[in-house]
C-alpha cells in the first residue's frame, strides 16, 4: 500500500502522459436506494472538468449507460466507456461492441418480460443492450428476483453479471473493465483507475499486468473504501480512499497540484 502523498505524486509526475479512469458508482457517486436517482458529489463535475484539461487523457468506466454518465457528468474531453465496455462515446463518436448485435431483439424481449412481472423500480434497461435487476429497493425479494432472472435469461440465451444488490442480463460475450481498460491505458506512460466494486476488479489486475509486461510505467489502482466493498478490494489496490468523498478529495488535490493549463 501507498500513502495518498505518494498517490497524487504519481498522478502529477508526467500530466499529459497519465490516464486517469474511473467507476461511476460508488466511486464518483454515492450508492443510493434507487439506481435511477444516482448523482455525482456536487463539486465532481468541475474537479474533472479541470483534470480533462491537464491529464492525458480522463475516462469513466462504468457499468451504467452512455446516455446516462453523459447527462450527469457533463465535461469537455471525457471520454465514457458504457456497460462495462459494450459501449463507448470519445472524441465525440459514439460506439457499441459490433458483437452485441445478434443479441439486442433477445434483450428486447427479456426486457419486456422483466417489465410486465416486475416493479418498474426494479428494472433498469440499458440503452436496448442490457437489463438490470435491482433488490436494492426490496432487499426481502433478492432470492425471487434472482431466480426469474436466471429463468428469463436463460430462455434468451442471454448471460449474467452479478454485480452489488443487482443482476444483469446481457448478450454473453467476453467483455469486462479489463478490456476498456487495456485500450485507454495505451501508450500513456501512467494509467490510474479508481473504482470500489467486484465488476471493478479486473480492470485493477489489468494496470498490474500492463506495468508487469512493459505497457506502462506506473499503475495507481485506487479503492473506494465502502461497508459494501468486496473482501479482495484490499489485495487488489494501492490505495484506498474513504468513500465518494475521499476520492473526491484525493483528485482535487490533483488537481490543485497539476495547476491551470497554459492560458487557462
Amino acid at each position: 500500500m501507498i500513502d495518498a502523498d505518494a498517490t497524487v505524486a504519481a498522478l502529477v509526475e508526467w500530466p499529459d502522459r497519465t490516464a486517469l479512469l474511473l467507476d461511476f458508482d460508488g466511486s464518483l457517486a454515492p450508492i443510493v436506494e434507487r439506481a435511477e436517482d444516482a448523482r455525482p458529489l456536487p463539486d465532481a463535475v468541475p474537479v474533472l472538468a479541470r483534470l480533462a484539461a491537464r491529464l492525458g487523457r480522463v475516462a469513466i468506466v462504468s457499468g451504467r449507460p452512455v446516455g446516462f454518465l453523459a447527462r450527469h457528468l457533463p465535461v469537455d474531453g471525457l471520454a465514457l466507456v458504457g456497460l462495462y465496455g459494450m459501449e463507448q462515446s470519445t472524441g465525440g463518436a459514439y460506439s457499441v461492441d459490433p458483437r452485441v448485435q445478434p443479441y439486442l431483439v433477445a434483450v428486447a424481449a427479456a426486457t419486456a418480460e422483466l417489465e410486465a412481472r416486475l416493479p418498474a423500480e426494479v428494472v433498469e434497461p440499458k440503452s436496448g443492450l442490457s437489463v438490470t435487476l435491482h433488490w436494492r429497493p426490496v432487499p426481502e425479494q433478492a432470492d425471487a428476483i434472482v431466480e426469474i432472472a436466471h429463468e428469463v435469461g436463460l430462455r434468451h440465451g442471454l448471460a449474467e453479471l452479478r454485480t452489488r444488490m443487482a443482476i444483469e442480463l446481457r448478450p454473453p460475450i467476453d467483455v469486462d473493465k479489463s478490456d476498456a481498460a487495456r485500450a485507454l491505458v495505451e501508450g500513456f506512460e501512467v494509467g490510474a483507475f479508481a473504482g470500489d466494486d467486484r465488476g471493478d476488479l479486473p480492470a485493477f489486475a489489468e494496470l498490474g499486468r500492463a506495468v508487469d509486461d512493459g505497457r506502462l510505467r506506473r499503475a495507481v489502482r485506487i479503492g473506494v473504501h465502502s461497508s459494501e466493498a468486496p473482501p479482495e478490494l484490499a489485495t487488489a489496490v494501492d490505495v484506498i480512499v474513504d468513500g465518494p468523498a475521499g476520492l473526491l478529495a484525493l483528485l482535487t488535490r490533483v488537481a490543485d497540484e497539476i495547476g491551470e493549463p497554459v492560458g487557462g
